[in-house]
């Protein structure tokens, strides 16, 4: 009843099930009213959905029966029992589904659908979600058209507390083992700190252009500012190993600025090949990945793809 009745409001105009949903004809047993008509998959229709029709029966268990052939009552009901005239005796649980119109509508290369999602959030979910309480006797599993979309977003607040510690904890550990850890000459936390740094600006440049191109952001994607703050930390490593090897054995406190920019230089040329080998490897991989059949796969692999050359460039 709280889902058939319950209402949202979008842009001031109120809709309930009946404005919304996908109709399919008399779907009940023997009533003609308003839920009727719509599209609704379950066994409930066999009391026209109603809790005083479904009290007042005898029989539950016959009048499941009636619902059709076991084919159908297979598909609702998980591990449904039959004795031996085919009179069904038990089950482990049955499905609802419920068939909304499609009035979804693309804004700016995104697809959106606020009525609907409206009511999913304000009635369905509000309902199934709060069962506990209401129904301590259910056991409910749920899914709605914006279930994957609210958990992704679920997922993505999560992930940005693992994001901001392993950054911090990256960003230590490369100022400790670059250099000196006590600041100062032959410290190296500004290096430690600007890898990090472009590490971040090339992973937001990535999603920014990915998203430009409408690409679609899926929970997985969540994994790429790891995979990419890997591989810039080894990017800087690489450069600062490189700069360690150009300086000959000369201490860093005789060298003047015209010969610390030398060893810069000569360093970054060693260090940019092999920077630019990994980089392009990991580039045409990902870009091979983009290709997949598997849409978030496809996806994951563009956006890295695309964040792998703002790495190598930044």
């Amino acid at each position: 009843d709280d889902i058939e009745t319950g209402t949202s409001t979008t842009n001031g105009e109120s809709y309930n099930l009946i404005d919304l949903c996908t109709t399919g004809g008399n779907t009940c047993a023997s009533s003609s009213s308003d839920i009727c008509q719509c599209r609704i998959t379950s066994i409930l229709r066999q009391w026209d959905y109603s809790l005083d029709n479904l009290e007042n029966d005898q029989d539950i268990l016959s009048t499941i029966t009636q619902f059709g052939s076991q084919d159908d009552l297979n598909s609702i009901i998980s591990q449904a029992v039959y004795d031996e005239n085919d009179q069904i005796i038990s089950g482990k649980a049955f499905s609802i589904s419920y068939f909304l119109d499609d009035r979804s509508f693309v804004e700016n290369g995104e697809e959106k659908d606020p009525v609907n999602e409206a009511w999913e959030k304000d009635v369905f979910l509000e309902t199934v979600e709060s069962y506990e309480t209401a129904y301590p006797a259910l056991f409910l599993n749920w899914f709605s058209g914006r279930s994957q979309q609210d958990d992704g977003s679920s997922a993505i607040q999560g992930d940005l507390q693992l994001v901001q510690f392993s950054y911090i904890a990256v960003f230590i550990f490369m100022g400790a083992t670059l250099g000196n850890f006590k600041c100062g000459l032959g410290s190296r936390w500004t290096m430690a700190f600007a890898a990090v740094a472009l590490v971040g600006l090339s992973t937001v440049a990535g999603i920014g252009l990915s998203s430009f191109f409408g690409l679609v952001y899926s929970p997985v994607h969540s994994l790429l500012p790891f995979v990419l703050l890997g591989i810039g930390v080894d990017d800087a490593f690489v450069i600062a190993n490189a700069f360690d090897q150009e300086r000959q054995g000369k201490p860093r406190s005789t060298e003047t600025n015209e010969e610390l920019l030398l060893r810069s230089s000569r360093a970054l040329s060693r260090a940019g090949a092999s920077i630019t080998v990994t980089s392009l490897t990991d580039l045409v991989a990902f870009g091979i990945s983009s290709s997949s059949v598997l849409p978030a796969l496809a996806s994951f692999s563009a956006y890295a793809s695309i964040s792998v050359f703002f790495l190598w460039a930044f």
